[in-house]
């Protein structure tokens, strides 16, 4: 891979953002194989149209990219990169992308990646060498598609299960695992097949999972307990506690609607609350403007009353630090979060409690995934880093430093582990199942953005939860049935 070109890509700014893939994807436990079901409803109608639609897009990125290539900017790549396949002597040389600088954060798992990728260096030192492209988790599907744009894939590059990775499958980009899995007993170091699911097409996998998490509700424990506050269980104790956080001079929640899908996590909740059924409105049988939407929407209004002033433009790592800083109550975020807010203020761990989301019987899970490039030189290197991603030392490191829960079946210390990582398995505990993200449990990636953008929309007052029920189910109408 030209390091000219990934720096040139690095740089790039808002013109290839605009084709950005936003995303992030679901993983989902056995209990909730329904809401893969819908996904698989629209596979064989996807896979019929997705190469067209793919390389549309990566002629598009493409034209974008050559504009990079060709004119200057400010500026520097975001990560160590190199050229893919075998150097002069003899290394094969390959590259990983992460949404993550590995050299400058503070994030515990991704600690953990750089660490993994550290081993792997020193443990096959004169045979491959990993090289990692970064770049941010909001610019991060852009600058991929572009490199694939180009033809310059990186040889292994993580990706989140659903209608995210479908766009990498369909028109070829991702290479199926199987054979690789099957080597040294490998898959039977998993949990189970179930890890598999979201990562499965037409009996071939093309993703390996990582971890798992949970969204859920983080919050400060010593500003409940000065504001008389339990544990909210039901939508009324929700609005409850967050008047009274309010009247104790505490900002109750802090997100971010500058990212989308943080502000599109809570709608799926509330959502999931009023019964939207997401496989009846892929087929028809139920239509956006029943009224649950208009619901949700009423309810998001409610609540954002209790965001932070500046949650429009917050970017989901602001909105984070306003949490771990002491300068909100309550933190809506994955359990990924964790490794976030220990690896940045290690004293805040003692204070921060997990609740699950108010109102709702199931939570919402997901996994993050490694794929390979179809087109890789060093199929054998890249297959032995991904087997580094989830050996017992990186899958310990997971759960007792990370807080995240290993998809394997390695024995590990929980007494180590972060203390709201034995919250978070409270939580699942105590759920009836489990369904993904709403942006990547529908039909496509453009819906899932779609919906994104809606639930923006309102919470600006640009649009009403009327107007947003109406707007989605003429787009359903136009693009998914």
């Amino acid at each position: 891979m030209s390091p000219q070109l990934i720096a040139r890509i690095n740089k790039q700014e808002t013109t290839i953002q605009k084709i950005a893939i936003y995303s992030y994807a679901t993983f989902n436990l056995t209990t909730n194989m329904m809401d893969w079901g819908i996904h698989q409803i629209h596979m064989s109608k996807r896979r019929k149209v997705m190469k067209k639609k793919f390389l549309a897009t990566l002629l598009s990125t493409l034209m974008a990219a050559s504009l990079f290539v060709g004119c200057g900017s400010s500026g520097s790549a975001g990560g160590d990169s190199a050229s893919s396949g075998a150097s002069a002597d003899s290394v094969q040389e390959i590259t990983w992308m992460f949404w993550d600088d590995l050299n400058a954060t503070e994030d515990l798992i991704s600690k953990g990646y750089k660490d993994v990728v550290d081993r792997f260096n020193a443990d096959y030192e004169g045979k491959y060498h990993c090289n990692v492209v970064t770049t941010n988790l909001e610019e991060y599907y852009s600058k991929l598609n572009a490199l694939v744009a180009a033809g310059e894939t990186p040889d292994v590059f993580i990706v989140s299960p659903g209608p995210q990775l479908t766009d990498y499958v369909a028109p070829g980009v991702a290479a199926p695992l199987d054979e690789y899995l099957a080597q040294d007993g490998w898959k039977d170091t998993f949990t189970s097949d179930a890890v598999f699911s979201q990562q499965t097409y037409d009996g071939k996998i093309y993703a390996v999972p990582l971890n798992t998490a949970a969204a859920c509700c983080f919050y400060n424990t010593e500003m409940f307990a000065d504001a008389g506050v339990e544990v909210p269980k039901t939508w009324d104790d929700m609005m409850t506690a967050c008047e009274k956080l309010s009247a104790k001079g505490y900002t109750p929640v802090t997100i971010s609607a500058g990212t989308a899908w943080c502000l599109s996590m809570v709608a799926g909740y509330l959502c999931e609350a009023e019964g939207v059924d997401l496989a009846k409105l892929a087929d028809g049988s139920a239509s956006w403007q029943d009224g649950k939407l208009e619901s949700a929407c009423d309810k998001l209004l409610a609540l954002s009353k209790y965001f932070q002033p500046t949650a429009a433009g917050d970017t989901n790592d602001v909105a984070t630090a306003n949490f771990y800083n002491g300068e909100a109550a309550i933190l809506i975020q994955g359990s990924w979060a964790i490794g976030q807010i220990n690896g940045e203020n290690p004293d805040f761990e003692s204070k921060c409690g997990v609740f699950q989301f108010p109102g709702v019987d199931r939570v919402i899970a997901k996994s993050d995934s490694l794929c390979m490039s179809s087109t890789t030189k060093s199929p054998e290197a890249c297959a032995a880093l991904m087997k580094y991603f989830t050996d017992d030392t990186a899958q310990k490191y997971t759960a007792e430093v990370g807080g995240k829960i290993p998809v394997t079946k390695v024995e590990y210390d929980a007494s180590k582990a972060p203390a709201q990582l034995a919250y978070v398995m409270d939580v699942f505990s105590g759920a009836k199942g489990t369904f993904g993200f709403y942006n990547e449990s529908m039909p496509t990636t453009e819906t899932g953005s779609h919906f994104d953008d809606t639930m923006v929309a309102v919470f600006l007052g640009s649009m009403t939860p009327a107007d947003a029920a109406a707007d989605m189910e003429e787009y359903y109408n136009a693009n998914c049935r």
